[in-house]
């Protein structure tokens, strides 16, 4: 036996006793897409609406950007108008109205349908995903223990000297300079911690989600912001001064007092400028994320959704703020960007719900979409925009409701008492017809399109009744 053959004798026993090490095959990478998810605080559809609605200027180019590098869901409205059960219901994906989360400063944790009910980023989690939450993204809906990576957002300072408009009453409904440098600003910080996530390597796909509080008041923005928008230039949006003349008393309960107070104390204009430069200085924020995800390797596989919670009046039926069941405060934002399934340039005008993200993600990335989901799938209009749906949108606040179609709103107060807007003929809601006899038919059809008393819970407890204070 030759040398080298004794050597390759003894090299066969060794493997055989004791096995060779060979290099591992190497695994093949998770080709998953991953999901980029942008939440706004309050913020209306002024930068994206018709000019049936509003004429002037809202300085938002990276949102319009996207918009336009997608499909842009023009008649988006959310599940209900404040942001606790907004945020509530399109994470879990239950309805307002079946969770009993229908209002700020409830309980959460009290409803009798939420547990056991698996949310949106949890789903992610348990099928492999990587998730990451920075910034306001829940509210009330306690997900702090589930993300692998997580930062809550927190409310700036106060400037030295607020109020600042003059108000002598202490509230959210404040406007003016901030004292901070923009780099201090908590969601110039949360930005920050989403960009340094799309810059690090992933070896598994992941949902990061980044949620921005601005514009949500107080609006307190560097000057530069509010330099963008001279008052003397600002355009108001429409408003009928006798617009709540046939609105009933439930429905006019919802109404704030700031809108008067602003407009009697010369500060209406100034309440438009703050509102609008924090919408701009959001845009920014949101605009950094984005091209950091442009930047990075993950552009050509990720899902980008922006969307804001709920909308948002300015004045419109002689309101400020959101918490109502007309137009302002119910359509919101909502834009998809998905690689190999939207095109570019896309705008769809059927009726959408924030309740339909839920099912929408979980059939773009192949995950078992849960039994529990009140929401319908997006992708036949992110393929086509033009496909047909027949199915409305329900809106609950407290405890009334509201549905909408591509032509009428209808609410339906909890008293019984009812609004009905045909929006072709009045797109500014100010003609209640309820009580006109002609659309009686109209009127009953969409009431029946309604949750019945059968499927609503019961509306979970407040902790802080009155109050509106975000956490």
């Amino acid at each position: 036996m030759t040398k080298h053959r004794k050597y390759f004798m003894i090299a066969l026993v060794v493997a055989a006793l004791f096995g060779v090490h060979r290099p591992a095959r190497t695994a093949e990478p998770d080709k998953r897409m991953n999901v980029l998810f942008l939440v706004i605080d309050d913020l209306n559809t002024w930068l994206l609406q018709d000019p049936n609605r509003y004429t002037g200027k809202v300085v938002t180019p990276n949102i319009h950007k996207l918009a336009d590098s997608g499909v842009n869901f023009t008649h988006a409205f959310a599940a209900a108008p404040k942001c606790c059960p907004s945020r509530t219901s399109f994470l879990s994906g239950v309805a307002p109205w079946k969770s009993g989360v229908t209002d700020n400063g409830v309980a959460v944790a009290d409803s009798k349908v939420l547990p056991g009910k698996i949310s949106m980023p949890e789903l992610f989690k348990e099928n492999g995903y990587f998730i990451a939450s920075f910034g306001k993204v829940s509210h009330g809906y306690d997900l702090k223990k589930i993300w692998d990576a997580q930062a809550s957002h927190k409310r700036d300072p106060i400037p030295p000297g607020a109020m600042l408009n003059g108000n002598s009453r202490k509230s959210e409904n404040d406007w003016g300079p901030t004292h901070l440098a923009e780099s201090e600003m908590n969601d110039t910080k949360m930005a920050d911690l989403a960009i340094a996530q799309l810059g690090q390597k992933h070896d598994k796909p992941f949902f990061l989600a980044c949620g921005v509080f601005h514009p949500h008041a107080p609006y307190y923005v560097p000057q530069k912001y509010l330099d963008m928008y001279p008052q003397d230039q600002i355009v108001a949006p429409p408003i009928n001064e006798h617009d709540l003349d046939d609105v009933p008393a439930a429905g006019q309960k919802l109404i704030s007092g700031t809108y008067a107070w602003a407009k009697a104390n010369g500060q209406y204009k100034g309440g438009l400028q703050g509102y609008l430069a924090s919408s701009t200085y959001s845009d920014t924020q949101m605009g950094r994320v984005l091209d950091a995800l442009d930047a990075s390797p993950y552009r050509d596989n990720t899902i980008v959704v922006l969307l804001s919670d709920h909308g948002y009046h300015v004045g419109e039926k002689l309101h400020w703020q959101k918490g109502t069941l007309w137009e302002e405060a119910t359509n919101c934002l909502l834009m998809f960007r998905v690689p190999g399934v939207t095109a570019p340039h896309q705008t769809c005008e059927r009726p959408v719900s924030l309740l339909d993200i839920y099912p929408t993600l979980a059939e773009l990335t192949g995950l078992p979409k849960p039994a529990h989901l009140d929401g319908v799938s997006l992708v036949p209009l992110l393929k086509d925009p033009s496909a047909a749906r027949e199915r409305p949108v329900v809106t609950a606040y407290q405890n009334h409701l509201c549905v909408r179609t591509e032509r009428y709103r209808y609410i339906q107060y909890g008293d019984g008492s009812e609004e009905l807007y045909d929006r072709e003929t009045d797109p500014h809601e100010w003609k209640n017809v309820a009580s006109v006899a002609e659309f009686a038919a109209i009127k009953k059809a969409l009431a029946a399109e309604l949750p019945t008393p059968g499927e609503r819970a019961p509306v979970v407890p407040y902790v802080r009744k009155g109050k509106d204070k975000d956490e």
